[in-house]
């Protein structure tokens, strides 16, 4: 069971034992809601409290019987109470009313969580961040080299990708934090709109404005579908820390522990193990989420083909994404950043990671746009061709230099300035002042 993978306070969460304990505070609060409206008098309503209990094994005792979970755990209950004031018990419910709401409150208690792990995530991200601002670094596009960046700012863009994530859980649980009480099929027909307020508030849930059987779906599919985002997110950065680990790249690596084994058959082998999972597990969460965008479309006020799903898709997908979100954090944290092997990859394309920087520099002397791009291309091609016949001199500035059409443009101090890092980085600093890092 993907359960296994998180930690034990959101496994809990999402056990049936929890789960049957918030239905008996739905239907406590309930018939406490129908005492004060007048209805449950006040000694049933005590004894109700004082002896309203279930055993989880006896609910899926009855219920192997009864075929009806619901109805099992009520007479459960009632056996409990073992009362007349037990005939108050579900009084005017539906199954739905305390399910549905029981459910909000265990996506709430997990987006909890979930924003607690991404808020821990981004600190440490910050820190990284803010540890390699300035370590340099080639910047990629299409796998190859582009123009220079730093580490910091890699980080930096992590970091605000996660701001986003933060900002949806955080969105999601405010949708989900929705109860109803409305009844068979949510026209409030036999418990006043009063009670289910009452119970909603009490349990820190908005009552649904409106509702049919069930609250619909499209809220709980915008939860899982919010879940699959951050997944994403994580798979994307652990995409990007694997490419790192790359032999040829060597930039960043996983940290490898004493005693650590990456291959069965390869002794010498370190393998981004974590990373590959987690862009596995990602997949988990994606498919989840269709699963739950195909809940949305029920039989008219309800049917019950969503359950069986909810099921499995929740649990599984908020505490896999506890366990992603927690995995990732320490991945980051542990991460092995190799600022010589970036200063030795950025060496690689001897320089060419200048050409936009000369082209521009080259229109701002009058050069037709054109005119710049042919020269810059034509000695980047020459920096190529030099490079790959073994030539030692096989420098981008070099040939710009040797070229009499630049030359008689830009000065050697000129191309200097340009194909230098501080013309890359000299706005590193505001960078990380509007981030706030």
């Amino acid at each position: 069971m993907i359960q296994r993978y998180s930690r034990p306070e959101m496994r809990e969460i999402w056990t049936e034992q929890r789960k049957l304990e918030i239905w008996l505070q739905i239907e406590l609060l309930a018939s406490e809601a129908l005492s004060a409206a007048g209805l449950v008098p006040a000694k049933d309503l005590a004894i109700m409290k004082a002896k309203a209990a279930f055993s989880l094994e006896r609910a899926k005792e009855l219920e192997r019987t009864l075929n009806h979970d619901v109805i099992a755990f009520t007479t459960n209950v009632a056996e409990n109470i073992n009362d007349q004031a037990s005939r108050w018990l579900h009084f005017g419910l539906t199954s739905s009313d305390i399910g549905d709401t029981a459910f909000a409150v265990q996506m709430v208690q997990s987006a909890d969580i979930l924003i607690k792990d991404v808020e821990a995530l981004r600190k440490v991200i910050a820190a990284k961040a803010r540890e390699h601002q300035f370590t340099p670094m080639i910047g990629r596009s299409h796998g190859i080299h582009a123009e220079p960046t730093t580490f910091g700012l890699k980080m930096a863009l992590m970091h605000d990708e996660f701001g986003r994530s933060l900002e949806r859980l955080q969105a999601a649980r405010k949708r989900v934090a929705v109860g109803k009480l409305s009844g068979a099929v949510g026209t409030n027909a036999h418990l006043g709109p009063k009670i289910e307020t009452y119970v909603c508030k009490k349990l820190g849930l908005a009552a649904a404005t409106i509702a049919t059987q069930v609250i619909q779906r499209d809220i709980h599919a915008e939860f899982i579908t919010t879940l699959a985002l951050v997944a994403a997110s994580i798979e994307r950065w652990a995409t990007e820390f694997r490419h790192l680990q790359r032999t040829e790249v060597l930039e960043a690596e996983e940290f490898f522990s004493k005693g650590q084994k990456g291959s069965s058959a390869m002794p010498h082998k370190r393998n981004p193990i974590t990373g590959e999972r987690l862009t596995g597990l990602a997949r988990v969460i994606r498919g989840n989420a269709v699963a739950a965008l195909e809940n949305v479309a029920l039989w008219h006020e309800r049917d019950i083909s969503h359950s069986s799903v909810e099921r499995i898709i929740f649990p599984d997908s908020c505490t896999l994404l506890d366990y992603m979100l927690t995995t990732l954090t320490k991945l980051t944290e542990g991460l092995i950043i190799y600022p010589e092997n970036m200063k030795r990859n950025l060496g690689l394309s001897l320089g060419m990671w200048n050409s936009q920087t000369v082209l521009l520099a080259l229109i701002k002397k009058g050069l037709t746009r054109e005119q710049a791009y042919e020269l810059v291309q034509r000695n980047a091609m020459k920096t190529w061709q030099a490079k790959h016949a073994g030539q030692c001199d096989a420098d981008f500035k070099t040939q710009l230099m040797a070229d009499p059409e630049v030359a008689a443009c830009l000065s050697k101090t000129e191309l200097d300035k340009l194909c230098s890092l501080d013309f890359h980085f000299k706005q590193v600093k505001s960078r990380f002042k509007k981030l706030g890092l």
